[in-house]
């Protein structure tokens, strides 16, 4: 899979119609953390009209935390929290001529996914079962990725911009310092270093591998589009 750009979005956040040009690839919140029909419609509207693929964006149910708390949910009930909401995004992407191309978890349960191997194992099953030819998108080098390829899925190794990591190659958390880059600059250097030498430096220095095959922004962040716009002009017309 060629490297794309990809942001989460359809978050109320306002940003979308003009973050969506710089982008190739779209997470559209299914309303179990932010969003609704409404959003989800006019986001998959925009990315029809510029050709960015679509994709879900599923979370654990919390609007109150903007699905960044953890829940500990049983398997079954984990299961159908992602069913639903693909057939959500799913059915409005259907009536509107557009097709669902992948999924990506959103907040605690992306990285609950990228630590755990039971709940990776059983979000890419209840992806599979509802369409094996999606690909699933994760944390690179993380059990989401593994469990995925072993079950057949299609999966895209997700990397961040704005984003800080951790020597074992998770990704900062954000209660502590430095976990969101926020500087143009510095955000331009990291992705320049994914992407040609294949490696980020984590917060203590160390050189982490990574396999990168599409680059995250977080549609939310205050410098959403101002960091869409140069790592667009950056790798894709410099």
């Amino acid at each position: 899979m060629k490297t794309t750009i990809n942001c989460d979005i359809g978050e109320g956040m306002g940003n979308d119609a003009s973050i969506i040009p710089y982008i190739q690839s779209a997470n559209i919140a299914c309303g179990f953390h932010a969003g609704d029909m409404e959003t989800m419609r006019n986001t998959i509207a925009a990315c029809m009209d510029h050709g960015v693929t679509i994709g879900a964006h599923p979370s654990f149910y919390d609007r109150e935390n903007f699905g960044r708390k953890e829940f500990d949910l049983p398997i079954h009930e984990l299961y159908e929290l992602v069913i639903q909401q693909l057939l959500l995004i799913n059915d409005m992407a259907e009536s509107m001529g557009a097709l669902l191309q992948h999924v990506k978890p959103h907040g605690a349960l992306y990285n609950l996914a990228a630590r755990d191997i039971i709940t990776a194992r059983c979000i890419a099953r209840a992806v599979k079962d509802f369409d094996s030819r999606l690909t699933l998108v994760g944390l690179s080098g993380s059990h989401s990725i593994t469990e995925a390829a072993i079950m057949g899925l299609s999966t895209a190794s997700e990397v961040f911009a704005d984003r800080s990591y951790q020597d074992d190659g998770s990704l900062t958390p954000r209660s502590l310092p430095g976990a969101m880059i926020t500087d143009t600059a510095a955000l331009l250097k990291q992705v320049h270093q994914i992407m040609k030498d294949g490696t980020v430096t984590s917060q203590n220095g160390k050189t982490i591998p990574l396999l990168a095959d599409t680059i995250c922004i977080h549609g939310d962040g205050p410098h959403a589009l101002t960091f869409a716009k140069a790592i667009h002009e950056s790798l894709f017309t410099a």
